[in-house]
């Protein structure tokens, strides 16, 4: 059995990744010394990505507990793990406030004195609002990841009590799932479509949380493989959870392209001239190669890869399409940050090396929460139904017309 087993990461490991937090600290240091406006934008992009992964983690957790998903119990502490990442994305976001007016126009002095048919955004996007909203949002989401993480734990620490807690999981899940709607689109919103306050998309807000799902479920799948690449969790993740989270994974990223097509198209027919604005800049010159990149790396080549059943349990096949996703909403982000400031992709030192940093930052929160507790929760009713279930089958039946 495996149930008690701990993670404890190898020192190579976690060297390096200690090397990569700090290389990553230094080159933003020096950036934002000598070419702030770039910097800050990367710590936009790098910020906003782990922040999506902690809270994507959240989500999995939350729908699969007000779906009655039972498959998903024993893989439960990979995303608490990354909710573990939340501290360090906030602290990162929230210190966007000092290079505001690097990175977003509406916050610099007359910002909308020109801009007659802006006016109705003045209020929304006034400077302490934004920030104030964010600070919000990122402090109910630490708080609903504190109370899942608590109560996963107390249910391990008290299985007389686990059907107490595994209710009580399910209550903050109905209620977090409420939270993470309104907040996340706001966020979405103040964060990233802010950058360019003359244009909007009523889609934007789904958009970048189907993205957003799918690095998450990415993220959870790699780390599922990897560990039972190592020998964790060889009896919480077989075959066919590998299957379940390939089809998830093959489900969401055509839900991404469906939404990616969908705002796409609507603004392409509908010719608006305040909405077409996004687009022409991305699609002209040499942004257009990272356009259609984009949505090859995040859906044409997973489709084609996890089409058929049995990739989709092959190990090497899922981690392959999980970096991919991993890459691909990076990439993502960067075409919706990145032009609204720049007329040309830049993808150098300061780009890979903040990236990696923040990747980095990201990994060593994880494998300290992954090690903080049992990789199978301990008490979970799921898990113990599932473990008598296996152990009746076990017991050999006695045979038609013969006494027990």
């Amino acid at each position: 059995m495996t149930a008690n087993l701990r993670f404890r990461p190898s020192a190579r490991h976690f060297t390096a990744a200690i090397v990569l937090v700090l290389a990553g600290a230094g080159v933003a240091a020096y950036g934002l010394a000598t070419a702030p406006e770039r910097t800050w934008l990367n710590l936009l992009l790098d910020g906003f990505y782990i922040t999506s992964l902690a809270v994507s983690a959240m989500f999995f957790i939350a729908s699969q507990r007000l779906t009655g998903a039972r498959w998903s119990a024993g893989l439960r502490r990979i995303p608490e793990a990354f909710m573990a990442v939340l501290p360090a994305a906030a602290a990162l976001m929230m210190a966007l406030y000092f290079g505001r007016h690097w990175i977003y126009p509406w916050s610099r002095p007359g910002a909308f004195a020109h801009a007659p048919a802006l006016a109705g955004k003045v209020r929304y996007l006034a400077e302490p609002w934004v920030f104030v909203r964010a600070g919000v949002a990122l402090f109910l989401w630490m708080v609903f990841a504190w109370l899942f993480r608590r109560t996963s734990l107390a249910q391990d620490r008290n299985p007389g009590s686990s059907l107490v807690y595994h209710y009580r999981l399910n209550r903050y899940a109905a209620a977090f799932v409420v939270v993470f709607a309104l907040s996340f689109t706001l966020g979405s919103y103040d964060w990233i479509l802010s950058l360019d306050p003359s244009w909007f998309s009523t889609m934007f807000g789904i958009y970048v949380f189907a993205g957003t799902f799918v690095e998450g479920l990415a993220a959870i799948t790699l780390a599922a493989v990897l560990l039972r690449g190592r020998g964790f969790l060889t009896e919480a993740v077989t075959g066919h959870h590998l299957h379940d989270l390939g089809k998830l994974l093959f489900a969401f990223s055509t839900f991404w392209a469906y939404i990616w097509t969908c705002q796409y198209l609507l603004i392409w027919y509908g010719n608006i001239p305040e909405e077409v604005t996004h687009y022409v800049r991305r699609t002209n010159g040499p942004w257009l190669p990272f356009f259609v990149a984009n949505f090859a790396v995040n859906w044409m080549v997973p489709f084609a890869v996890l089409l058929g059943a049995p990739v989709k349990r092959n190990p090497r096949a899922l981690k392959i399409v999980c970096v991919l996703l991993l890459l691909g909403h990076w990439l993502d982000l960067y075409i919706l940050i990145m032009p609204s400031a720049w007329s040309a992709p830049r993808i150098g030192i300061p780009e890979v090396t903040i990236a990696l940093g923040c990747a980095a930052l990201a990994y060593l929160f994880f494998i300290w929460s992954l090690g903080a507790a049992p990789l199978t929760p301990v008490s979970d009713p799921i898990l113990a139904a599932e473990a008598l279930a296996a152990h009746r089958e076990s017991i050999p039946q006695p045979a038609p017309g013969v006494e027990p």
